[in-house]
């Protein structure tokens, strides 16, 4: 069962807490079903979980450079709402699966950095192939119907969107088809955007 995290509002009603100016909500396709992503509604709503922490220890909690990799784009959220609204690819949630279960952005798929990073070359060629990819006779790998991946993590100081994007490159995904959402998680519940959750946080 997919849970919305978000204010719900009627058709007639009016939205006081806009995504921007000319942009009130835009619909995401999450496991077969239709979410509206939205921002929350309640102006004096405030992040109560584990989001709100402002210090890790560094290293390994320190914060990212905007840019990865000079020829890897880098986004923020209205990019990320776009990409799932015109479904340019992929939008993959590199964090552990644990992670994903609890909460995650709507069209999300879990492919947990982990798994990746310490894939053999088998595992590794079969998700690349999942991805679009191609292997010829030679066992090179052809790129050119790979599918375009969104990737973040928990937040700037997270390192697990960065891990996969570092993994997939070294058997030559093309950087032009990586795009990061440096900001990631943290940053899009502290601007009230909807997530999903398919497992309910079990309350100590």
């Amino acid at each position: 069962m997919i849970l919305l995290i978000s204010a719900t509002l009627s058709a007639s009603e009016k939205l006081s807490v806009m995504i921007s100016k000319d942009l009130p909500y835009v619909y995401a396709d999450h496991m077969g079903q239709k979410v509206k992503i939205m921002r929350i509604q309640d102006t004096s709503h405030r992040i109560s979980d584990d989001y709100t922490k402002t210090s890790r220890e560094c290293p390994p909690f320190c914060i990212h450079p905007i840019k990865l990799d000079k020829d890897i784009k880098s986004v923020s959220e209205l990019e990320v709402l776009d990409f799932i609204k015109n479904k340019e690819g992929l939008l993959v949630d590199a964090r552990l699966k644990n992670w994903y279960e609890l909460e995650t952005i709507p069209s999300a798929i879990n492919i947990p950095y982990a798994t990746v990073e310490n894939a053999s070359k088998e595992k590794m060629i079969k998700l690349l192939k999942a991805l679009g990819a191609k292997e010829d006779k030679s066992g090179k790998l052809d790129f050119s119907n790979a599918k375009k991946l969104l990737l973040f993590c928990n937040g700037l100081w997270c390192d697990q969107s960065p891990r996969f994007i570092r993994a997939v490159i070294k058997y030559g995904y093309p950087k032009d088809k990586l795009i990061y959402y440096r900001d990631g998680f943290q940053a899009w519940k502290l601007l009230g955007l909807t997530t999903v959750v398919m497992k309910e946080k079990i309350k100590k």
